[in-house]
């Protein structure tokens, strides 16, 4: 569950590459509504993207849906009610003091503020951590994309040594086991399931994921996209447009505006913290070297500090940052006022019923204590 935001202006298709040197010294390729235009076609052109083609606009974004189905998980309320509480569980970490929610705050966009979270024993993480709102809509998880789901996401935090530091599985299989409250649970939520192995690993990821696929945050951007060209104000249309002007799109499209591909941080000009070797930890690859799975923008203003590495605390300076490094060169402070003020309208509306925090099963007489070691 550490990952977070780093906000990327890239240009990674070989098409408008081309137009640029190494160094970003030309410009790349207009895209077509760049493209000069004479007459009345040039005031259309200086319009926004919306305004030039609301179809076009749908075509490269997407609304959120009310929540992200997936036919390997189905979701049950019975199960999401389970992945609720095991979200909230901070039994489910050596210690017994932290949770899902410790570093995912769902009252602060699922995030904790700081550039890494604090584990076990005050460890500190070597990632920034993500928010889990919308993360439904990702191709993949954690920075380097090791989880191809968020139920297979779910079963790291918990094993990590620095992070929540539980033994094994089967530690955490029989903690639950001795709690009555989640054996009732897990019987409501997995029916199907014969009764010796309906308390598993593998369960207890599947109904975290079934809750986290509900956490979805529709925003006045998804009113804007469904046809209503009021609920952006000039300036955030100016913002969008400039937006895609810039390139941004390029990486940042789709529903959750990114989180479908992977990119260099530092594709024109190197990214000054080189430490964290990102996706070649997955793939070994001298290609993927500092490559990182490309976030989601979805209440990006609230997300901050920025990047993997947590280093910008300003969303502005963020935006300059990945125009310098990934395009080479210097956007005006104007620009990324216009776009940083666009990805405001991004923030959504939290589903305070949903993320009320339940009653948890009371301990029974097996159940372990805290272990602080």
């Amino acid at each position: 569950m550490r990952l977070r935001l780093f906000l990327s202006l890239s240009l990674i298709s070989a098409g408008l590459l081309a137009g640029s040197t190494g160094c970003g010294e030309r410009e790349a390729t207009p895209l077509p509504f760049q493209q000069k235009k004479k007459g009345a076609d040039a005031k259309q052109a200086a319009t926004s993207l919306a305004d030039l083609d609301m179809a076009d606009a749908k075509k490269t974004f997407g609304t959120l849906p009310a929540k992200f189905e997936t036919e390997t998980n189905p979701i049950t309320d019975a199960k999401v009610a389970l992945g609720r509480m095991l979200f909230f569980d901070a039994r489910l970490s050596k210690n017994q003091d932290i949770s899902c929610n410790s570093c995912h705050d769902l009252e602060k966009f699922g995030v904790d503020g700081t550039k890494v979270s604090k584990g076990h024993k005050g460890q500190l993480g070597g990632r920034n951590a993500p928010t889990v709102y919308n993360a439904g809509a990702l191709a993949s998880q954690f920075w380097d994309g090791r989880a191809e789901t968020l139920e297979d996401q779910a079963k790291g935090p918990i094993l990590n040594p620095i992070e929540m530091a539980m033994k094994d599985e089967q530690s955490v299989v029989d903690l639950l086991a001795s709690m009555e409250g989640y054996e009732k649970a897990f019987e409501a939520a997995f029916p199907d399931v014969d009764e010796k192995e309906r308390i598993s690993y593998d369960n207890m990821a599947k109904a975290i994921g079934a809750f986290e696929r509900g956490l979805v945050t529709p925003s006045r951007f998804d009113k804007y996209l469904g046809g209503d060209k009021t609920a952006l104000s000039d300036q955030e249309r100016a913002g969008l447009s400039k937006f895609v002007q810039n390139g941004c799109t390029t990486c940042h499209s789709g529903t959750a505006l990114g989180g479908s591909t992977f990119q260099k941080l530092g594709l024109v000009k190197p990214y000054p913290n080189q430490k964290d070797p990102g996706r070649f930890e997955v793939t070994k690859k001298e290609e993927d070297r500092m490559v990182f799975r490309v976030p989601s923008l979805r209440n990006v203003a609230e997300t901050g500090p920025w990047f993997h590495d947590g280093a910008y605390d300003r969303l502005e300076t963020a935006i300059q940052a990945m125009a310098y490094h990934q395009l080479g060169k210097e956007l005006p402070d104007q620009d990324a006022k216009d776009i940083a003020v666009f990805l405001r309208a991004l923030t959504g509306e939290i589903p305070k019923d949903y993320i009320k925090k339940p009653e948890l099963p009371a301990n029974g007489e097996k159940t372990p204590g805290p272990d602080p070691s």
